[in-house]
C-alpha cells in the first residue's frame, strides 16, 4: 500500500483489562504470548497508558472523542454521546471507511440510531452464554462470594469454547476480514466484554496461569479513614474480608486467564490479518477502557470515583502500518487515552471536525520523542443533588440481591461516597481533589501501592501546591470548547 493511502485500522478493546497484567511488562504470571510477540516486533506498548475515567461510558465517550468527561457530563453510566458530539467511528465512516463494530456500546445513546457511526454493526446471536444471566455460581445470599463476582472454571460442554458474545464477536470479525473485498479502508472496533467480571474463564486459559507466580495483591487497609469513603463501604457491602489468600490468588488467577484469552483471541485476529494480506497495511491498537481490583485492598471490581492505578492504569499498545517508522518495544512516557483520536488523525491524515485534547504519540512510536505529557488526569462521582446521576437506571441499586448492589446502593446515598473528584497524576506523584471528603496524595515511588495518603505531611506541602496548581492549569485548559462552525452574529 502506498504511503499516500490511508491505512486500516483495527480497534481491540478489551474492558475491564488491568495494565499490569502484560508478560512483557514482566509479570510473570501473565500468559500473553501473542501481545509480547507484538511488542517485540511491531509495535510500541505503553507502561504509563491512564483512562481518564474509572468506569465503562464516561472513558469510551473520552477516547472516542478526545475531550475529557467534565467537557460535556460525560461522567456516568447513562449519559453518551449526543448527535451533535463528535465520535472517533462517525468521522472515519464520513471519510470513506467502511466501519465495523462489533461487541458491546457504552457510546452512543441505545435509543438512537447507529448507522451514523458504522456501516455494519455486529450483534451476537441471541442465544449465548452469559456469567450475568446465569449467576447460581454466586451460592447463598449470606455467603461470602455472593458479591465477590467468582465464577471461577466454566463448563464449555462438548464445545470447543465457552461459546458467549465474545467468541460470537471475534469470529464474525475474523469472517469479515477473509471475506471483505479490499477495495476501501476498513476500520474494525472490536469492543470485548471480557475481562470484565463475573471472574470465569474457560480451558485451557483457566489452568494456562500459573497461581503462584501471581504478584501479590495491596493489602487491605487496616484504617480507611485516610481512604475514600467509597472504598470502604463497598469493602464493608461486599463481605470478603473471610477470604484467605489462597481464595484471593485463585479469583486473580482467573481474572489472569480472562486476560489470557483476550489475548489468544487478539492473535487470532493478527493470524487473520496476515492471511488475508491485510497485516502490513494495518494500524492495530488494543487498549482497555479501565482496570479492576481484582482482589487488591480488598476489593474487586470497580468504582466510578477513586483512582487507584488498578482502575486507571490500562494496556495501551500500538501497531502503525508497515510504511510508518516504529522502535518495537515499551516506553514510559505518560500517555492518556484521549491521545488515541489523535493518532489515528495522524496516522489517516483526518482532520478532526471538533477541537479535542488528544496528541499523536507518533512521535513516541517512532522514537523519535521519549516524553509525552508532564500529568495525566481522571475524572469522577457527581455533587450533592444529583439525582440523575445516582444510576437510578440500574435495577440492581434497588435489590441486595443484584450483583452490583454493594457500589450501587452507595451510589443512591447522599455521602461522601460518591463525591465529585479529579486525579493528578505524574511519573511519581498523584494528587485526588474531592469535593466532600479528604484528599488524597501518594508518593508513588516510595509507595507505589498507594498505602499511605501523605495530604497531611507537612515535608509534603511544596509538591501538593505544585499538583493543586496543575490541576487548576488542566480544568483551565480544558474547560470547554469553542466548535469549528460558527455562528452569524
Amino acid at each position: 500500500m502506498p504511503k499516500n493511502t490511508r491505512p486500516h485500522i483495527v480497534i481491540f478493546n478489551p474492558d475491564e483489562y488491568r495494565g499490569d497484567v502484560l508478560g512483557h511488562m514482566g509479570n510473570p504470571a501473565a500468559v500473553t504470548p501473542n501481545l509480547d510477540n507484538l511488542v517485540a516486533n511491531d509495535a510500541v506498548s505503553f507502561r504509563n497508558a491512564f483512562a481518564q475515567a474509572p468506569v465503562c461510558t464516561p472513558s469510551r465517550c473520552s477516547f472516542m472523542s478526545g475531550w475529557y468527561p467534565h467537557v460535556r457530563g460525560h461522567r456516568i453510566q447513562h449519559f453518551l454521546m449526543q448527535p451533535d458530539e463528535p465520535v472517533l467511528l462517525k468521522n472515519l465512516k464520513d471519510n470513506g471507511y467502511f466501519v465495523w463494530w462489533g461487541g458491546k456500546n457504552d457510546l452512543i445513546p441505545g435509543q438512537g440510531p447507529v448507522e451514523p457511526y458504522c456501516s455494519y454493526r455486529h450483534r451476537a446471536k441471541s442465544k449465548h452464554a452469559s456469567l450475568h444471566s446465569k449467576d447460581d455460581w454466586r451460592g447463598s445470599s449470606d455467603g461470602d462470594n455472593y458479591y465477590s463476582f467468582y465464577a471461577g472454571k466454566l463448563d464449555k460442554g462438548a464445545d470447543e469454547v465457552y461459546c458467549d458474545s465474545d467468541w460470537d464477536t471475534v469470529n464474525a470479525a475474523i469472517d469479515f476480514i477473509k471475506n471483505t473485498p479490499k477495495d476501501q479502508p476498513l476500520c474494525i472496533y472490536l469492543a470485548l466484554g471480557y475481562p470484565h467480571p463475573p471472574y470465569g474463564v474457560e480451558e485451557p486459559w483457566y489452568s494456562a496461569v500459573e497461581r503462584d507466580k501471581i504478584p501479590g495483591r495491596a493489602p487491605t487497609p487496616t484504617d480507611w479513614d485516610d481512604k475514600p469513603a467509597m472504598l470502604k463501604g463497598i469493602y464493608e457491602r461486599q463481605n470478603l474480608s473471610g477470604w484467605s489468600e489462597d481464595r484471593w490468588r485463585e479469583l486473580r488467577g482467573t481474572y489472569y486467564g480472562m486476560c489470557a484469552r483476550i489475548d489468544h483471541q487478539m492473535g487470532l485476529v493478527i493470524e487473520a490479518l496476515k492471511n488475508s494480506g491485510l497485516y502490513d497495511d494495518t494500524a492495530l491498537f488494543f487498549f482497555s477502557d479501565h482496570g479492576d481490583f481484582a482482589g487488591d485492598y480488598g476489593l474487586v471490581e470497580k468504582t466510578q470515583n477513586t483512582f487507584e492505578d488498578a482502575l486507571t492504569n490500562v494496556p495501551f499498545i500500538v501497531k502503525p502500518p508497515a510504511w510508518q517508522p516504529v522502535e518495537p518495544g515499551v516506553k514510559d512516557a505518560l500517555i492518556e487515552l484521549v491521545d488515541f483520536p489523535a493518532t489515528v488523525e495522524d496516522l489517516t491524515g483526518i482532520k478532526p471536525t471538533h477541537p479535542h485534547f488528544g496528541r499523536s504519540l507518533l512521535p513516541i512510536v517512532s522514537g523519535r520523542a521519549n516524553e509525552h505529557r508532564d500529568a495525566v488526569f481522571a475524572e469522577g462521582g457527581r455533587l450533592r443533588g444529583e439525582t440523575h446521576c445516582m444510576e437510578l437506571e440500574s435495577t440492581e441499586a434497588q435489590v441486595p440481591t443484584g450483583l452490583y448492589w454493594p457500589r450501587l446502593s452507595l451510589q443512591r446515598e447522599e455521602g461522601p461516597e460518591h463525591t465529585k473528584a479529579v486525579m493528578c497524576r505524574t511519573k511519581r506523584y498523584k494528587y485526588v481533589h474531592r469535593l466532600y471528603e479528604k484528599d488524597e496524595l501518594y508518593d508513588l515511588q516510595n509507595d507505589p501501592q498507594e498505602l499511605v495518603n501523605r495530604i497531611d505531611d507537612p515535608s509534603s506541602k511544596d509538591v501538593l501546591l505544585q499538583l493543586k496548581e496543575r490541576t487548576l492549569h488542566f480544568f483551565m485548559e480544558t474547560a470547554d470548547i469553542v466548535p469549528f462552525e460558527l455562528d452569524r452574529r
